[in-house]
């Protein structure tokens, strides 16, 4: 009896053993899914949009008060009626967003570029953020946005099927959806594709 004693406890102990690890090994291949989907470098840029092609979503949304242009006023918000008549780069970003903070000196680039041009403007939606917060980014990094309007409950980011920040949508004259970037924008993409897009979509209306 004592010389099993032994080999009958072994079973239960190696039981406890891997139910311990299952958490670790699940883990582990979290883990690597994520480590593949950084090598595959921006795949997840070219996740598609049900709204390419459609009207931007019905929505309005408030001003960043506080805000002011170079002017001294206040910088309007957002609505869909301001997204007709021009071709209209919308960033949604929040200042708690480390890729936002990345890809900003772009989105500060693109608007010196467009300030001359009236065909093409850039605008922003405040994403789940709070109003000093989204401030203090702004007054630390600068600028770029036209018009900003916040989203504190992310409703309108949900109809505009935002994955996640940042995002970045063209719009065309008649306020179509015309293209959606997932992900911050880079050196490298902003120049293969985002810049490409965004010219093809100027030229078609007449720009």
């Amino acid at each position: 009896m004592s010389a099993d004693t032994p080999q009958n406890e072994g079973g239960p102990a190696r039981r406890r053993w891997l139910i311990a690890l299952l958490p670790l090994v699940v883990f582990l291949a979290l883990a690597a899914i994520f480590l593949r989907q950084l090598e595959l470098g921006g795949a997840s840029s070219t996740i598609p949009s049900a709204l390419i092609g459609k009207p931007v979503p019905q929505f309005e949304l408030a001003p960043l008060e506080g805000l002011s242009g170079p002017d001294g006023s206040q910088i309007a918000g957002l609505s869909t009626e301001t997204l007709k008549g021009r071709v209209t780069i919308v960033n949604v970003w929040a200042s708690w967003c480390g890729p936002c903070r990345v890809e900003h000196p772009l989105l500060m680039g693109l608007a010196r570029d467009f300030s001359a041009r009236a065909d093409v403007r850039l605008v922003g939606i405040n994403y789940k953020d709070k109003t000093e917060n989204a401030l203090r980014f702004l007054g630390a990094l600068g600028n770029p946005f036209a018009a900003i309007g916040v989203d504190p409950a992310g409703r309108a980011a949900i109809d505009w099927g935002v994955y996640g920040v940042p995002e970045t949508f063209v719009v065309d004259a008649e306020g179509r959806i015309a293209y959606k970037h997932v992900g911050p924008l880079t050196q490298d993409n902003f120049a293969s594709k985002f810049l490409p897009e965004l010219e093809k979509i100027v030229a078609g209306q007449g720009g």
